[in-house]
């Protein structure tokens, strides 16, 4: 059995990133042969990284990048919050949405197969989870190719948004961007809200109108309020502009002969169920599972 030493140990981290521990039980497991030590890292990373693929990533970061009149949004998930201040992590992060910027990828796998650093964005990807021992997975991204100018806008790392616009002022794209992160609109314009959102507002209407007692035509007209208030709200254009709440988001772009085109925002984890631990269930499960046995 050949004798492990921690220089050789620190070689094969170099070579490989991996934690420590792993690399002295490759090397152990080859009898010190760094060559056959790396392969065994390989397989091992690889297989933690298949562990680790069906455990919920609803953590995780949002990144951007603009270059000229092309632009790019990413989210990138992980398991926790701790995870999100790794640099490795940022940095893949970072590199993803220039690649989306520069290669204008259709679909996450397509961008997972774009070539990184002599591997493919999956490989760094896969690679990582195993350094790290934690599932993360590429989410969405978003690319903007326009004639038209760009902005965007990092609330730390967790809300991310693009504007495409025409202004004389770039302040003014920064402004709405800033706004939308903090008010969330789901569209443009009223005309743009999701026909599922409007429906779902109109049913919790009609119920609430329902309950009132109120005559027909009346209950009616408290429906068809209640859905206009929604769509003010959650339309861009038609919201107090967070500068200066005495005019709309659209009165305050046509007092300086601006406009916004389109936007996107992502919040991370945004409609992913995150899973909750019971540890009480979890004991009383195990509890009735050795009954059983």
């Amino acid at each position: 059995m050949a004798a492990i030493t921690a220089a050789m140990v620190g070689a094969l981290r170099a070579k490989t990133d991996a934690p420590m521990m792993e690399c002295k039980k490759a090397l152990t497991e080859a009898d010190g042969d760094m060559d056959r030590a790396e392969e065994i890292l390989r397989v091992k990373l690889g297989s933690k990284a298949s562990k680790a693929s069906s455990r919920i990533t609803a953590e995780g970061v949002v990144a951007s990048y603009i270059s000229g009149n092309v632009g790019a949004l990413i989210e990138i998930n992980c398991e926790t919050d701790f995870v999100t201040k790794n640099d490795d992590f940022i940095a893949l992060a970072n590199t993803c949405v220039k690649l989306v910027a520069e290669h204008n990828p259709a679909d996450v796998a397509a961008l997972g197969a774009l070539p990184l650093d002599g591997k493919t964005v999956e490989e760094v990807r896969a690679a990582l989870v195993g350094k790290i021992g934690e599932n993360m997975s590429i989410r969405r991204f978003v690319r903007f190719e326009t004639q038209s100018k760009l902005t965007s806008y990092l609330h730390g790392t967790r809300i991310g948004v693009v504007v495409e616009f025409d202004a004389a002022e770039e302040q003014i794209g920064k402004d709405v961007a800033m706004h939308i992160a903090a008010m969330k609109p789901v569209s443009l314009s009223t005309e743009q809200v999701p026909a599922e959102l409007i429906e779902k507002e109109r049913s919790v209407a009609e119920q609430k109108a329902a309950e009132s007692g109120k005559p027909a035509d009346i209950a009616a007209k408290m429906v068809e309020g209640s859905v206009q208030k929604f769509l003010k709200e959650v339309s861009l254009l038609n919201q107090p502009f967070v500068k200066n709440d005495k005019q709309t988001v659209e009165q305050m772009l046509k007092a300086s002969g601006a406009s916004v085109k389109a936007f996107t925002m992502f919040v991370v984890g945004e409609g992913i169920e995150k899973k909750v631990d019971d540890f009480a269930a979890e004991v009383a499960a195990q509890v009735a599972a050795a009954k059983q046995a």
